[in-house]
């Protein structure tokens, strides 16, 4: 298997080329700025904004599959359009192709979403994995794009250092109690991942966590795996702010379980302290 991994060096692509490398796959990567640490990895500098790099960089890995883990925020160079260049490369070279989405793309007026659910974004970051997913199926349409939602790990995530930092300076930030997701273990979303990038499957996935936590409620289980002091993580609720984006989206996994092996664990099981 030759996969190669876009966006190799960020929180998610970094386990995915751990895992990678760990079955034994002829692994590339690409990073932006600092190329991952994963050593046994051909590591290539990609910006997904500049014409002609990602041609040259699959060329030079010629791989069989594509993961696409960039995150690219709200710049639409990036979190749009770009993913419709690797949609395009792809479907040119016949790699098989494995998109990352977002639970952003949905607005929360439902609250349960399942795999068939259409986006109806309210962010500018959640447009942009919207046209995304768009471009993505219409050019390469046996392509699997994969949405998930907050990915935790073992204290290098977005989340996780956000909980450290304010559990040591309480005044620093808030964790919002009407903000609520599907948080995902890193290691498993990456396993369900590289099974989907051997596979066959195309259409739409969700592979988020089993529980559903508001962001104040994660902030508490991960003060407690970790030893701090969960009663100094300050609350607040988002409605009503000048935030963008939904507030309560839970995306519900079950069809997409019950077509993998790798088993999506909730954050109360992931988190829990032994």
């Amino acid at each position: 298997m030759k996969v190669l991994i876009i966006g190799g060096s960020g929180f998610l692509g970094t386990e995915l080329v751990r895992q990678a490398t760990a079955a034994g796959w002829e692994t590339a990567a690409t990073y932006h700025s600092r190329r991952g640490s994963v050593p046994g990895v051909a590591w290539y500098r990609l910006d997904l904004r500049v014409p002609g790099q990602l041609d040259e960089v699959l060329a030079a890995s010629a791989p069989r599959a594509v993961v696409n883990a960039t995150s690219g925020h709200s710049e639409w160079a990036v979190t749009a359009e770009g993913p419709i260049r690797v949609a395009r490369a792809a479907a040119r070279r016949g790699c098989r192709l494995v998109h990352v989405s977002s639970d952003a793309v949905f607005s929360g007026s439902r609250v349960h979403y399942d795999e068939t659910c259409p986006p109806d974004p309210v962010s500018p970051y959640g447009a942009a994995k919207a046209a995304a997913e768009t471009g993505v199926r219409f050019l390469a349409p046996a392509a699997a794009v994969v949405r998930t939602s907050l990915i935790i790990g073992d204290g290098g995530s977005v989340h996780e250092r956000l909980v450290h930092g304010l559990a040591a300076e309480p005044h620093a930030g808030v964790l919002f109690t009407d903000d609520i997701r599907c948080p995902v273990q890193v290691a498993d979303l990456a396993s369900a991942l590289c099974e989907l990038a051997v596979s066959d499957r195309a259409g739409t996935f969700h592979a988020a966590g089993t529980d559903a936590l508001s962001r104040h409620e994660l902030g508490v289980l991960i003060a407690r795996r970790d030893g701090l002091d969960a009663s100094r993580l300050p609350a607040g609720r988002r409605a009503g702010s000048r935030i963008p984006g939904p507030l309560d989206v839970r995306l519900d996994s079950t069809a997409t379980q019950r077509r993998l092996r790798t088993r999506l664990r909730g954050a109360r099981e992931f988190l829990h302290v032994r």
